[in-house]
């Protein structure tokens, strides 16, 4: 009996030109061929050089990867494409905003547990909060959830931003 090979999340960083419709064409290679974007961001790297930095994470078999990763490529605005995943060791990070309302012992308890997970109050009412909160996307995970019972209210993340360790850019 053989084995399907393993599908495994990967973060693709890609450098282009930063001009319209850029964004719509790396959507839209996904889309038509049926992959599924878990988190996108965006953002101008190099005004001079009017290049752009997006930021990927998919999942797929490593033919599926090989396939998107190949795929980019050939866009024409496309610069470079990099596996951040597989090229070696990288850093990830995602920034959440989580509202919480909440009174008396669980607003306590709120308060308690943003201060274990450093997440930082940017706003506070009578009865609600905005906290802010960084790092890899399983310490959000678990943020959101243990914040759940105690008045969530709404959430609203970023996406992964990542780098490749080492002194080498993209």
């Amino acid at each position: 009996m053989t084995q399907a090979p393993a599908i495994a999340r990967h973060t693709i960083a890609v450098l282009v030109d930063n001009e319209p419709g850029i964004l719509a064409r790396v959507v839209g290679l996904f889309s038509g061929r049926g992959y599924n974007i878990e988190t996108l961001t965006v953002s101008e790297t190099d005004a001079k050089k009017h290049l752009s930095r997006i930021t990927i994470v998919s999942s797929g078999t490593p033919m599926v990867i090989e396939q998107i990763k190949a795929q980019l490529d050939r866009l024409v605005p496309v610069h470079r494409v990099a596996d951040l995943t597989s090229e070696g060791p990288s850093v990830e990070r995602e920034l959440a905003l989580v509202k919480v309302k909440s009174a008396g012992e669980k607003r306590s308890e709120a308060m308690r547990m943003a201060d274990v997970f450093r997440a930082r109050v940017v706003d506070a009412t009578s009865d609600s909060f905005v906290f802010e909160l960084t790092g890899a996307s399983i310490k959000l995970d678990s943020f959101v959830a243990l914040m759940e019972p105690l008045g969530l209210v709404e959430v609203c993340r970023t996406g992964i931003v990542a780098l490749r360790r080492g002194g080498e850019g993209l």
